[in-house]
């Protein structure tokens, strides 16, 4: 359980910086992809 809380903030780390880029580079595309990484990441912490 602790591991699968580790990767979902792991996850979350990942698509912050995905979205991060997205912006800066004007790509909705890679935003959008960051910000459901990072929707997997806090299920992955609450659900276990």
């Amino acid at each position: 359980m602790a591991d699968t809380k580790v990767k979902g903030t792991m996850d979350r780390a990942k698509g912050k910086a995905k979205e991060m880029t997205g912006k800066v580079t004007g790509k909705r595309t890679t935003q959008a992809k960051g910000k459901a990484e990072q929707l997997k990441g806090r299920a992955k912490e609450k659900f276990g």
